[in-house]
């Protein structure tokens, strides 16, 4: 699938900001199964700095630095990206033991992702609920999968409960909360089970309902969770569907959680009160 993708954020200030530093998550990620043809982002007022580069996780990011006082600032970005099936379906039952895989990671790279980050801690309950699903010698994608889905059955998707502040365990005893939510529970779940477990963000392909057209803006930001599956790699899975993603997630960034990879972060001197309107568009090419 070829889509065009727009993210575009307007933040709005009481007061003049004097200047304001900016570190960006717009651009789509390359992986084997995902492609970036073209990425712009516009600015508004033109940032006196304006770089791109790579953040520790390999991520593509741009650095940006607004030194015109402003009332507003938006940062309207556009991509092309095509992302393709995998070439063969993941046979989850055949996947390696994860207590296999867990005495193995100490060896492996994807190790850092196995430890506690300021967005996901966990605690006994969150344990307890993820062993649940990880029985003696289950391979450790089917026992994911597992998961995934007790996560969607047993949460209600429930916007205006929780925030990026939100702790795991509050999400856990709230039974409810939107995809950051999700995905940070189910890496704490793994995690506190000696696994590696990362954060994806990206978008998904919504579809209006049944003979209504799609509104302008009206998509968002997603995010899913990606389980380092030994000799297969990292493999992803969307608690928020209960789906291994497809060619209709569209990946930006991966890290430990939510914040290393927000799609704009930073710091501004002066402002005030302020408001942020973020609209979010993604559209099938071909």
């Amino acid at each position: 699938m070829l889509y065009d993708v727009r993210h575009k954020t307007t933040f709005s200030y009481q007061d003049l900001v004097s200047v304001s530093h900016h570190v960006l998550h717009l651009t789509p990620r390359a992986h084997p199964q995902q492609t970036c043809f073209a990425s712009e982002t516009l600015v508004d007022p033109e940032p006196a700095v304006d770089s791109v580069g790579e953040d520790y996780f390999g991520n593509p990011v741009r650095y940006l630095t607004v030194q015109e006082p402003h009332r507003e600032l938006i940062v309207d970005a556009h991509a092309r990206v095509e992302v393709r099936a995998a070439a063969e379906p993941i046979a989850l039952e055949q996947s390696t033991p994860w207590e296999t895989v867990r005495a193995e990671l100490p060896q492996r790279s994807a190790y850092e992702f196995a430890f506690a980050s300021p967005h996901v801690t966990f605690n006994d309950d969150v344990n307890e609920y993820a062993r649940q699903s990880f029985a003696p010698d289950r391979p450790i994608l089917a026992a994911a999968m597992d998961l995934t889905s007790r996560i969607f059955r047993e949460f209600q998707y429930r916007g205006g409960v929780s925030d990026v502040s939100t702790p795991v365990s509050e999400v856990f005893a709230m039974k409810q909360g939107v995809c950051q939510d999700f995905a940070h529970l189910q890496i704490a779940g793994l995690r506190s089970l000696g696994l590696a477990a990362r954060y994806v963000s990206g978008y998904l392909l919504t579809r209006p309902p049944e003979g209504k057209e799609k509104l302008v803006g009206s998509d968002a930001s997603h995010a899913w969770v990606s389980v380092f599956a030994g000799e297969l790699g990292w493999v992803d899975f969307d608690p928020t569907n209960n789906v291994l993603p497809g060619v209709e997630h569209i990946t930006f960034a991966w890290g430990r959680d939510y914040g290393d990879v927000s799609p704009i972060n930073g710091f501004i001197v002066g402002g005030g009160m302020h408001q942020v309107a973020v609209a979010v568009d993604v559209n099938p090419v071909r």
